[in-house]
């Protein structure tokens, strides 16, 4: 797990994948980020891996704790006291999946669904480390693909204390909701398409700045993945969403404005 440090309080702190077969994942997004995987040798991590860009932290990659489990990545939101933080999900018209628990002596972390079933977790970290966030083959956007925004945006102000913005996306495109919190972007969100098959619930994407999505989609085929939604431009720059060869579903993007 990554530490939590305060300027990710209440803000994206980590970001993990849970598949099948750990051994393919890591080799496949070493291949594709070029991250340092690092295997936790002790066996009660049961063999999570860190993945590395330089000295900081960019993902974990863990095994699927039951066969049902889901092939996927998952959003983790910075706190100081998830304990807290728990008490306040069923106020706020979420659910507990899993109360607070200890990760060995790395931190404390909870697990909840919002009021439309997306499932997001928390994370309190008990050592200090760099998570590494907006910058080329690291974690750059989560956006929250939902069945009934409008009842998931007060889940999350009152639980983050994030604020909303909600803005026209151009013809065809559903409003785009823009969370922040103290003048930074920190997520989207929107409404999937009616058009969507029924049995895709409400879940969050998570996005990787890439320097060039055109060809980093190529290579995500041609290491056994695929593309889901083509290489497009969008109203900020230009974005992908792909599958890994185990069926985790992520996006990468490029945006069009100088950080």
């Amino acid at each position: 797990m990554a530490q939590t440090a305060v300027a990710i309080i209440n803000k994206p702190a980590w970001v993990e994948l849970t598949t099948p077969d750990v051994e393919a994942s890591r080799a496949f997004y070493s291949r594709i980020f070029g991250w340092q995987i690092d295997v936790n040798p002790d066996p009660q991590y049961g063999g999570y891996a860190i993945a590395k860009l330089g000295a900081d932290d960019a993902a974990g990659i863990g095994p699927k704790q039951s066969p049902d489990a889901p092939t996927a990545w998952g959003l983790y939101i910075g706190t100081d006291n998830v304990d807290a933080l728990a008490q306040k999900v069923d106020e706020a018209g979420g659910t507990v999946i899993a109360p607070p628990f200890d990760v060995g002596d790395q931190g404390r972390m909870a697990v909840f669904a919002d009021p439309i079933g997306a499932v997001i977790s928390a994370w309190q970290g008990a050592r200090m480390s760099g998570f590494a966030a907006h910058r080329t083959n690291a974690f750059g956007w989560a956006e929250l693909n939902a069945r009934g925004v409008e009842r998931a945006i007060p889940f999350y102000e009152s639980l983050f204390g994030w604020t909303h913005e909600t803005n026209d996306a151009g013809a065809g495109a559903p409003p785009y909701t823009q969370f922040q919190r103290d003048g930074e972007q920190l997520a989207g969100a929107f409404e999937i398409s009616p058009d969507m098959p029924a049995s895709i619930p409400s879940f969050w994407l998570i996005y990787f700045d890439v320097e060039d999505v055109d060809a980093t989609a190529r290579a995500i085929t041609e290491a056994g993945g695929k593309v889901t939604v083509e290489p497009q431009d969008y109203f900020g720059g230009r974005f992908a969403v792909v599958a890994d060869p185990q069926g985790a579903t992520f996006g990468l993007f490029k945006s069009s404005n100088p950080s």
